[in-house]
């Protein structure tokens, strides 16, 4: 950590910091763990422009999680500008390795976030980001034309013009709308995290289920699902309790990968054509 912003901390804390040492913390912020002689802190720093406005989002995203009183959210203590960019300083969890009976109570509270609804509309009042990508919330009554319009139109384009995907691979607004609308009807708004892959939950040490970097906004519980198997999928116990208050409906597996697409899209955007050949395979078979 630049001393400099150690000094920072120290001076609005009130208290000396030991150490502020580099930890995992995802792929677009460097993270710390910042200790004193009786507290630890985790804190992400970012130098990028946007970075400032990303942490709010995220701060926002955490009270709205935490507003709800169904999942634990880490703390939030200080979300400032730094130089070019900003930081964010939250209490530390410490984790460990989910157990089953770990991964069940995350599924079961993880239903309960998805049963609380204060929306009759899908979106937010506010856009966040998706990692550092922007994610416009602009709500809408009808969520396959919230779904096209405000997250796989923006996507398919800005990967068209990085030239990640052709024209010939982008179906029109017209075919998305026809398509979505006939797999995602009878969707209610659930608050969802938005981003909820294994990186982005923490079991703590006493066992209590944390959620963190999240991306919310109001849409189809099954999407934080959909996120969740993307890459290799969570303990069955964790389905099976999260089934227990949302048991399976059919087409799901239809939807599962119309909303693995978004995600597929994202990291397409993020880390370049490595993704491209998946998300061509999700486009082809249902919007062609």
């Amino acid at each position: 950590m630049d001393k400099s912003l150690r000094a920072h901390l120290e001076y609005v804390l009130c208290i000396r910091v030991e150490s502020a040492l580099p930890v995992h913390g995802g792929d677009i912020s460097q993270a710390f763990l910042v200790k004193t002689a009786t507290e630890r802190f985790f804190c992400k720093v970012n130098q990028n422009p946007n970075a400032l406005a990303m942490f709010q989002a995220e701060k926002m995203g955490l009270k709205a999680l935490a507003e709800t009183r169904t999942i634990a959210v880490p703390k939030v203590l200080l979300c400032e500008e730094w130089e070019s960019g900003g930081f964010l300083l939250m209490e530390y969890i410490e984790p460990k390795n989910g157990a089953a009976k770990d991964m069940e109570l995350l599924g079961h509270q993880l239903a309960g976030l998805h049963q609380f609804s204060s929306s009759d509309t899908f979106g937010l009042a506010t856009n966040n980001y998706i990692g550092s990508l922007g994610q416009s919330n602009t709500p809408h009554p009808d969520w396959s034309v919230f779904y096209v319009s405000q997250r796989l139109l923006p996507l398919l384009k800005m990967a068209q013009n990085a030239k990640l995907l052709s024209p010939g691979d982008i179906p029109t607004e017209t075919t998305l709308l026809h398509t979505c609308g006939e797999l995602l009807s009878g969707a209610t708004p659930s608050l969802l995290h938005g981003d909820f892959w294994c990186g982005n939950y923490l079991i703590s040490s006493k066992g209590t289920p944390y959620l963190i970097d999240p991306a919310v906004y109001f849409g189809h519980y099954e999407v934080d699902l959909a996120m969740s198997r993307l890459f290799g999928g969570f303990d069955a116990s964790f389905y099976g309790a999260h089934s227990e208050h949302f048991p399976g409906t059919p087409g799901e597996r239809e939807r599962r990968d119309i909303y693995q697409l978004y995600y597929l899209l994202v990291h397409l955007n993020l880390f370049g054509g490595s993704y491209r050949a998946s998300c061509k395979k999700i486009l082809q078979r249902y919007f062609y």
